[in-house]
């Protein structure tokens, strides 16, 4: 029975490389000189540390640009709230999204039966797996998942006859 899944991966090693050309370009920068604006790398969760909220918001667009630029989507991110750290500074966490969440996961099942094609949606841990009996039914419902507006990059993988 035709089948494929339906992922959301982000490679690390490229967030790891476009955290490496954003911090040449911060050093670099007339903008950051004198500033002790920072961002660091831990597992799954980056840490920006900014002066104050505009630098914070500065290295925002350059976390965007710098992943874009390594074919990695910014939706991937999802940013907690900044606090306070020391010496009048600002530090964001921000975590890279591995895995679709349960709600998510919900909302495309719920779709796909919605949608009434002749395809079966089954959640399997952070990917959901999707069987039909024809390919030009599957293929139907990547096009609509595609047209879905979710706040998550999705991959299709193990596209199988």
């Amino acid at each position: 029975m035709p089948s494929f899944d339906i992922v959301s991966k982000t490679d690390l090693s490229e967030v790891t490389n476009a955290l490496a050309a954003m911090t040449r370009e911060i050093q670099q920068r007339f903008d950051f000189k004198g500033s002790q604006c920072s961002i660091e790398r831990k597992e799954e969760t980056l840490t920006v540390l900014a002066d104050d909220d505009m630098k914070l918001r500065q290295m925002h667009e350059l976390l965007k640009v710098h992943l874009t630029r390594r074919n990695v989507d910014a939706r991937a991110l999802e940013y907690k709230t900044p606090e306070k750290a020391s010496g009048n500074t600002l530090r964001q966490v921000i975590t890279v999204r591995q895995g679709i969440e349960q709600p998510i996961a919900k909302k495309i099942t719920a779709a796909i039966k919605d949608s009434k094609m002749k395809v079966q949606a089954a959640i399997q841990g952070d990917a959901v797996r999707v069987t039909g009996k024809k390919r030009d039914d599957l293929q139907e419902a990547i096009a609509m998942i595609k047209g879905l507006e979710l706040d998550l990059p999705l991959q299709f993988e193990n596209f199988r006859d």
